[in-house]
């Protein structure tokens, strides 16, 4: 959560848990200490963080696509299970719009017409593509 405040003079992160939640602190200086001292952590670090710079990527690449419709099917798509085909929600609808920057109505509406037009078919937390990616 707040990894670029390992290398900050000081700390500029903050969370809000929207469920009772474990928290674990870890000590900037045996944090610093860990990645200078073992190579396989400082590797795992390093993949944690790329692999962040992708998540983000993917998200502003996703913010740009105009249509609501091709917004969330480049969210779903990308999101699939192993199956291609499956999309399990951690959280709910409102907060997936809010990942998507789209009005939960806009959400909800366009959902609903991909329901309609047999692309998806929804049940709960799970939403199945009805075709592969």
């Amino acid at each position: 959560m707040a990894e670029a405040s390992l290398f900050s003079p000081c700390y500029h992160c903050d969370a809000i848990a929207a469920t009772d939640a474990v928290v674990r602190l870890y000590p900037k200086s045996a944090m610093l200490l860990a990645l200078q001292s073992d190579p396989k952590f400082a590797k795992s670090f390093a993949a944690m963080l790329a692999h962040e710079v992708m998540a983000l990527r993917t998200r502003l690449e996703r913010r740009n696509i105009h249509s609501a419709r091709d917004r969330i099917w480049h969210f779903l798509t990308v999101n699939a299970n192993a199956d291609g085909r499956t999309v399990q929600l951690s959280g709910t609808l409102k907060q997936l719009s809010a990942d998507l920057g789209l009005a939960h109505e806009a959400l909800y509406r366009a959902l609903a017409r991909m329901e309609a037009a047999g692309e998806i078919t929804r049940s709960g937390a799970t939403i199945r593509l009805r075709r592969t990616i």
